[in-house]
């Protein structure tokens, strides 16, 4: 699934801008599926070339005009080709991951920052589900359900995991591992 599939779905819940749709990725869509304006803009565009998404320019005071998409029947066809898939893939790509590959060449300072930033970012991600769930939870389909509860189950799932772990990446967690395996 690509961008220009992911905006047609959004468009499903009502007319929105490129802005709108941003906020829409980095809220619901942030944990799997990240998407910024040079990826949004571009997906709208070509959409718009190809009658699957209608805009209204709306005039703003001291901006440019404000497109305001909607979906047309031919997006909606597309849409529901793009979900005809029965084998979507699941692709974790982790900047985290990648350097904690590579914890060995790092500093166990250098080491500490790191993880101690990814488990605040993942504590932060948490946070958005306090509320803002708990409050839209009746008026939300299943399938946005399944999926922040997917995102606040993983999240979780890595910050325990990180917590439990983390001493593998120190130099005396290092050791204990190297004794460990007997090398």
């Amino acid at each position: 699934m690509d961008v220009k599939t992911v905006c047609l779905g959004m468009l499903t819940d009502g007319p929105a801008s490129g802005y709108d749709m941003k906020k829409c990725f980095e809220s619901s869509f942030g944990h799997f599926f990240p998407a910024g304006y040079g990826s949004i803009y571009p997906a709208l565009a070509t959409l718009a070339r190809n009658g699957m998404v209608e805009f209204e320019e709306v005039p703003q005071e001291g901006k440019p005009d404000r497109k305001v998409y909607t979906i047309t029947e031919k997006g909606r066809k597309e849409l529901m080709q793009g979900l005809s898939n029965p084998q979507p893939t699941h692709r974790v790509r982790s900047e985290f991951l990648a350097m904690m590959c590579f914890a060995h060449l790092m500093t166990e300072e250098q080491v500490n920052l790191v993880i101690d930033n990814k488990l605040l970012e993942i504590e932060n991600f948490l946070k958005l589900f306090e509320k803002p769930l708990c409050n839209q939870c009746s008026s939300m389909p299943n399938g946005a359900r399944f999926v922040a509860g997917f995102g606040q189950f993983v999240a979780s799932s890595l910050k325990g995991y990180i917590e439990e772990n983390r001493e593998m990446l120190t130099s005396s967690g290092a050791e204990k591992v190297k004794v460990a395996v007997g090398q």
